[in-house]
């Protein structure tokens, strides 16, 4: 079971805000230098898609097959994950570099997405909105 940090990192609430109960948060020391990363055109097709955005940035644009779970829901989630290579999305890049490493530390064989959903459409892949307005990048 993973502490909370005092801090908890850019983008990821301190309590989860329908319980108000600490969130697990991945620590800041988790170091990223080691984890595998793709370009976003290099993603296969069949590959499983973690986007680990929050739910705002989610609705308004996301590749059609990914699996939704916010970075800070990962430790509550990580048995969601399937077996096998797991690439990790964010919206630039950053906090699905943490993610994936964190993963790895957590026995998941996670890639990188390098650049994020910003490079994933700047590649040509899909996008969907879960608002009914066209899909965008937030």
């Amino acid at each position: 079971m993973l502490v909370p940090t005092s801090q908890p990192p850019c983008g990821v609430p301190a309590r989860a805000p329908e319980t108000s109960r600490p969130v697990p948060l991945l620590p800041p020391e988790v170091p990223v230098s080691d984890t595998p990363r793709v370009p976003a055109a290099a993603v296969p097709a069949d590959a499983v898609l973690v986007d680990v955005r929050e739910q705002d940035e989610w609705d308004a644009g996301h590749a059609p097959d990914a699996v939704h779970i916010p970075m800070g829901e990962l430790p509550d989630r990580l048995g969601e994950l399937p077996e096998g290579d797991v690439h990790v999305v964010c919206r630039s890049g950053g906090r699905s570099a943490r993610a994936s490493a964190w993963l790895q530390q957590n026995g998941v064989d996670a890639v990188d997405v390098a650049g994020g959903m910003g490079a994933w459409l700047e590649a040509g892949r899909p996008l969907v909105s879960e608002t009914g307005q066209d899909a965008r990048v937030l």
